[in-house]
């Protein structure tokens, strides 16, 4: 029940094909035919993954009424991993090498007794794993969100994410792409005509020792520019700090953006390391301007946005943008299935309004004037800047 109560955190799917506007009985099939738990991992087979109805780790029920909520269809997945501890293997090895060195206790085993202790180890497993023993398993929700195309997934990029893109494309058909910072710019610049000057962006430069290549955590096989996350939550840093907190929007509304709660920062060229700092307001923090001086970037922040009368509390992974920890507000006049949906309609206007602040970062990123914003930025993160040296004086 991760999406419908409590905090969020999850990564987006765009969803390439199928299209899909409301969800019917066929879908609610679709995950039955592959729900959790009907085959269990082994030692041959260490991971199985299924469907689960959402509300718990053994719940493998889906009903409409639970399942579809407006135009959205709210479930889980589970993945079952057969793994025995690394400490009793270890320990069954060397079971096995003393029975078989009884008889010459005191000398090195040979090589065809390692083998053979090997041998009788990997026996050993699969009998043990043969009644379900060893097998951890993990629930993650999922929510498939129509009128946005989205699918968001309750889980961090890794293994379990692409285990899910694995059953939802065996399951649906599914084509889909991971909607981090260059994703999103890239399907922002098709919708406005800007794809040329999109491909002509390199990593900006902000430190005199950076050669604007791309950054040590870069996914070289990534087609996207991820790397404007990055440049994204250190544009939104000095805006805050410097102009305003208070962003207008393409639609016609206005949000209000403070950093909270947590900043995590590198260096894109592995010069000067990482920082990790906690605070209520860790931007104003002497050791965060430290690390933008030395050349750091932001890779995660934690947020407070504020538009259209609801307020989220967030931390935004700048590359991926994928979301962690996110509160929502209520909604004090909503009750029955109405608290449910007022919840999915929360989840979607917080989207919208990081995505819309996103644009607003696309729109100066690709203008004419971002050599002058750039050097703003520059100055500003420069030791030389009056603030910089106010806080080395306190």
């Amino acid at each position: 029940m991760a999406f419908l109560s409590g905090s969020l955190s999850f990564e987006r799917f765009h969803v390439v094909s199928p299209e899909v506007r409301t969800f019917g009985p066929e879908h609610l099939e679709r995950l039955a035919e592959r729900v959790a738990g009907e085959t269990r991992p082994t030692a041959d087979d260490p991971i199985r993954s299924g469907f689960l109805g959402g509300d718990h780790l053994f719940d493998r029920t889906f009903d409409f009424e639970k399942n579809v909520l407006i135009d959205a269809l709210h479930f889980g997945i589970r993945i079952d991993t057969h793994k025995i501890p690394a400490a009793i293997l270890r320990a069954w090895t060397q079971m096995e090498l003393h029975a078989l060195m009884a008889e010459n206790p005191g000398r090195r085993p040979t090589k065809a007794q390692r083998e053979a202790a090997k041998e009788a180890v990997e026996q050993r497993a699969k009998v043990e794993s043969e009644g379900g023993k060893y097998v951890r398993s993990n629930h993650y929700p999922v929510l498939w969100d129509a009128p946005s195309e989205m699918v968001y997934f309750g889980g961090s990029r890794g293994a379990a994410a692409d285990e899910f893109v694995l059953l939802m494309t065996a399951a649906f058909g599914m084509q889909f792409d991971r909607a981090g910072a260059g994703y999103l710019a890239t399907r922002w610049a098709q919708a406005n005509q800007a794809e040329a000057l999109l491909d002509e962006i390199r990593p900006a430069v902000f430190h005199p020792e950076h050669t604007g290549g791309e950054a040590g955590w870069a996914n070289a096989d990534s087609p996207h520019p991820d790397f404007l996350g990055n440049e994204f939550l250190l544009w939104l840093w000095h805006a805050v700090d410097q102009e305003s907190d208070t962003f207008a929007l393409a639609d016609g509304t206005e949000v209000a953006v403070m950093f909270a709660r947590s900043l995590a920062l590198e260096c894109p060229a592995g010069l000067s390391g990482r920082e990790s700092l906690s605070f209520e307001n860790p931007t104003r923090l002497p050791e965060a301007m430290e690390a933008i001086r030395t050349g750091k970037l932001p890779r995660k922040a934690g947020l407070t946005l504020v538009r259209l009368g609801q307020q989220y509390e967030l931390t935004l992974q700048a590359e991926s943008l994928a979301i962690s920890g996110a509160k929502l507000a209520k909604d004090p006049d909503a009750e029955g299935r109405a608290v449910l949906e007022s919840r999915i309609d929360a989840i979607r206007q917080l989207n919208e309004t990081l995505d819309r602040l996103y644009e607003r970062f696309l729109q100066v990123r690709i203008s004419t004037n971002w050599g002058e914003q750039l050097e703003k930025i520059s100055r500003w993160a420069s030791p030389l800047h009056p603030e910089r040296r106010r806080n080395a004086a306190a």
